[in-house]
């Protein structure tokens, strides 16, 4: 029997043992799904914590209840470590590590170096290795194969390489890995079956395309699209207040348009693992090949200046006021990139607060899902403890992340000035509200 058919075999009577690289937002989830599946998972990540807290049964993760993680490890189907050497038995390894933005905007691929490196010292035939990782297109076939099966396997018959993008949506409660379908596209064909049955297994849509670089491309293009549409609706929101024209009113209004229209909506910047960042993947790979990505580059020029207008309409609701940005006490309400989340990565709120801090504010935030940030190197906040005190003596309550905790009522009736950036109060006039 050839190692595609054993593999195929033993993905099917889930005797496969899979591991799964980074326990993070993206990583963690797979895993249990992959154990809750049937499948024994070991999951590795180099931060000791993480692994200590999966392997005492507690999740750090708010999507994943102790619970699955907690049944799981004690029915031994889910483990961890912080070694590499402990995958050697694993017949399939997911790679999810981080994949940011250096300051340049060019991809940080160390991380995925690194764990291509590392597996290349374990890896062997019979293996099927998965990048999950958003990154440029051309990543798989330009780093992860070279680097992992080197000059004596043979890619689809000894050892099988594929992509398949995540799609994570951290706090969504309707879609989870089960239920969102799964894009996979493999170096040969043969990679690409592998891939698939590991991922039906798990998944209830499987979806292959052509290849890793399709698949890649894939990922590139949902977030684009979000990325571009945000920053269109952001734009709306900008000439909508030059024209003195109520933004929410005409998004409401061109939502009723049953065909050839989807809503955005507004907002204070983008922020998370995934919109700011993975348009600029593309856009770098594009201008390696001389090309202007003119879009992308538009749409984050668009959606990084977001924060700069909040900024502008906190110093008008002063004004109005006659108070002065410098010496005011603004309270920032929410400072998670999305609601009921505590992921602060790319979040404009740090962006809001920073500025205003320029400007000689008194900032303070609270945030139930985020007890402290890090602004700068020596700059760190602590989330204030929630109370009337609190909304009754801040200058201005700015609403940067609609956390389903916050009680607007009791926040409307108990603020001086609100600065709404998430529409929250909906054209309700009851206290003084000044929306995007």
């Amino acid at each position: 029997m050839g190692y595609k058919q054993s593999l195929l075999r033993k993905l099917a009577t889930r005797d496969a043992r899979i591991a799964v690289v980074g326990l993070g937002y993206v990583g963690l989830p797979l895993a249990v799904e992959f154990a809750e599946s049937g499948f024994c998972v070991i999951g590795m990540d180099v931060d000791a914590e993480k692994v200590r807290q999966i392997n005492a049964g507690l999740s750090y993760i708010d999507d994943i209840a102790n619970e699955r993680v907690r049944d799981l490890v004690n029915g031994g189907k889910f483990s961890a470590t912080c070694a590499y050497r402990d995958l050697r038995q694993a017949d399939a390894i997911s790679i999810c590590v981080p994949t940011p933005l250096r300051k340049t905007r060019d991809p940080d691929m160390s991380f995925i170096v690194q764990a291509a490196e590392s597996i290349a010292e374990i890896r062997r035939p019979g293996m099927l290795i998965v990048l999950e990782s958003t990154t440029y297109p051309g990543t798989t076939e330009e780093i992860i194969l070279p680097t992992i099966v080197g000059e004596e396997l043979a890619v689809g018959s000894d050892i099988f390489i594929a992509y398949s993008p995540e799609r994570i949506d951290p706090g969504n409660a309707n879609y989870s890995v089960r239920n969102t379908p799964k894009v996979v596209g493999g170096i040969t064909t043969a990679c690409s079956e592998v891939a698939l049955a590991l991922y039906q297994a798990a998944v209830d849509q499987v979806i292959t395309v052509s290849s890793p670089t399709a698949a890649e491309m894939v990922k590139l293009l949902e977030n684009t699209f979000r990325a571009v549409n945000i920053a269109l609706v952001n734009e709306m929101a900008l000439m909508c207040d030059k024209l003195d024209i109520d933004v929410w009113e005409v998004i409401q209004a061109a939502a009723s348009k049953p065909f050839g229209y989807m809503p955005f909506y507004p907002g204070p910047g983008l922020g998370g693992h995934c919109i700011p960042v993975d348009p600029h993947y593309l856009s770098w790979k594009l201008k390696t090949l001389n090309y202007n990505a003119r879009f992308i580059e538009l749409a984050s020029e668009i959606n990084t200046s977001m924060p700069y207008y909040v900024v502008d309409k906190i110093t008008e609701a002063l004004n109005n006021q006659e108070r002065a940005v410098r010496g005011s006490r603004v309270l920032i309400l929410g400072v998670a990139y999305k609601r009921n989340v505590d992921d602060v990565r790319e979040s404009p709120a740090l962006d809001i607060i920073s500025l205003l801090r320029q400007r000689g504010a008194a900032v303070g935030y609270h945030d139930p899902h985020v007890p402290q940030i890090q602004l700068e190197s020596d700059i760190c906040l602590k989330s204030k403890g929630y109370d009337l005190q609190l909304l009754q003596e801040a200058d201005c309550v700015v609403i940067v992340t609609d956390h389903s905790a916050f009680d607007w009522d009791e926040i409307s009736r108990n603020s001086r000035v609100i600065v709404d950036t998430r529409h929250v109060y909906r054209g309700r006039s009851n206290g003084d509200i000044m929306s995007l």
